[in-house]
């Protein structure tokens, strides 16, 4: 029994001192990384497509990132599917101005526009507060 204990207090020991470590760690990389603008607000929609079209509903997120792609002041965007007829829409920005601008911007006015084609009911927008967020800046190549 003491032989366990033994070991119990040298794992323990040295699990102290890389937990202390971590944080030296974490700040010497914290202090290479960019400076990123906090996102601080955000946007969830709701969306329900309509029976037969949730393919096209589908198809319609994909081909229009390109239209949220030229908004400078959306942060990140992202085109969801949650169920086979419930899609979403979530949007991160770091000011209320570019949270106003995409909600008048060029996808809004399309998808208005296609709201009786493709959905069921009318999308549910939800204005959000971001509490914390990690983002990384990466290019796609392909």
């Amino acid at each position: 029994m003491a032989r366990n204990s033994n070991k119990v207090v040298a794992l323990g020991a040295a699990l102290a001192r890389n937990i202390r470590a971590v944080p030296q760690v974490a700040l010497e990389k914290r202090s290479t990384e960019p400076k990123w603008k906090p996102v601080k607000l955000a946007l969830l929609v709701r969306l329900e497509a309509r029976t037969g079209k949730e393919k096209a509903l589908g198809d319609f997120l994909r081909a229009n990132l390109s239209l949220v792609q030229t908004e400078s002041a959306t942060a990140a965007w992202f085109a969801l599917r949650r169920s086979k007829s419930t899609f979403a829409i979530f949007v991160v920005f770091t000011e209320e101005s570019g949270r106003q601008a995409h909600l008048t911007g060029a996808l809004a006015t399309l998808l208005k526009d296609q709201t009786r084609e493709l959905l069921a009911k009318p999308a549910v927008i939800e204005k959000i507060d971001v509490l914390a967020a990690k983002l990384i800046d990466f290019q796609v190549t392909e």
